[in-house]
């Protein structure tokens, strides 16, 4: 009972699993597509402030000055206690539309730290990425998460729009998502997001449409990945997490 959080930990006599231990990530090793820039590198950044060792994966060949910039934020911040590895960005250049690519990448980012907890993926070829991750916990026998970002046009349809192939694909990863869940019975997520403030042009024209009248900023994304990345969320699977400002309730 000392392990478990909560009541069964007070009454064990033992502080050592508080609520904000439930959202470090100590040693925890995590993956993130399209982790160069935007939302992205703003998943790999919080992850990575929570003790984590952040891979980004993106198709250029080097990374952008904003993730060097972001990676030497990183490379100052203090270990967390009792961490082993201290809290790092790497960056890894690849395709995630490449299957044989994805598992190799994976492949050696466990032969190097011996582990994968974290998936988050943002990009397409959402499929290969997380074959490439879910095979690799499974051989490991680690439990950990896999956040596949989806969007509210897998849910609803924005008026004015013909968006026909992206609201499908959209929505094929919702399903993906609770499929996964089921078959690897692990912690499965998808996370439809809102507008968010760095689409260009769309502002104006759709704040209106949304109950709390605004995009979405990227950083209000790094509560809800912290938390499905974390053991705060340990019986939470298959799930769609809305991030809209409450667009879908319309």
């Amino acid at each position: 009972m000392a392990n478990r959080p909560g009541v069964a930990s007070a009454l064990a006599g033992s502080g050592s699993r508080t609520a904000l231990s439930l959202f470090s990530l100590p040693d925890r090793v995590a993956l993130v597509t399209g982790g160069n820039r935007g939302i992205g590198l703003e998943m790999a950044l919080v992850l990575a402030e929570a003790g984590a060792i952040v891979y980004c994966l993106d198709l250029p060949t080097a990374p952008d000055e904003e993730w060097l910039k972001v990676k030497a934020f990183v490379d100052e911040l203090p270990a967390i206690e009792n961490q082993q590895k201290k809290a790092k960005l790497e960056y890894i250049s690849g395709d995630v539309t490449d299957q044989k690519a994805m598992w190799g990448i994976v492949e050696k980012i466990v032969e190097k730290e011996g582990r994968i907890d974290v998936l988050d993926v943002n990009v397409s070829g959402v499929l290969f990425t997380a074959q490439a991750a879910g095979r690799q916990m499974e051989r490991l026998g680690i439990q950990g998460s896999i956040i596949l970002t989806a969007s509210m046009s897998g849910t609803i349809v924005n008026p004015g729009g013909h968006w026909i192939a992206y609201n499908t694909s959209k929505s094929a990863v919702l399903q993906m998502a609770r499929s996964l869940a089921c078959a690897l019975a692990r912690k499965e997520f998808a996370m439809t997001r809102g507008f968010l403030d760095k689409e260009p042009g769309l502002q104006e024209k759709l704040s209106a449409q949304n109950p709390m009248g605004r995009f979405g900023r990227p950083d209000e994304l790094r509560g809800v990945t912290l938390w499905l990345a974390s053991d705060a969320s340990t019986f939470c699977t298959g799930a769609d997490i809305k991030v809209d400002g409450g667009q879908c309730a319309w």
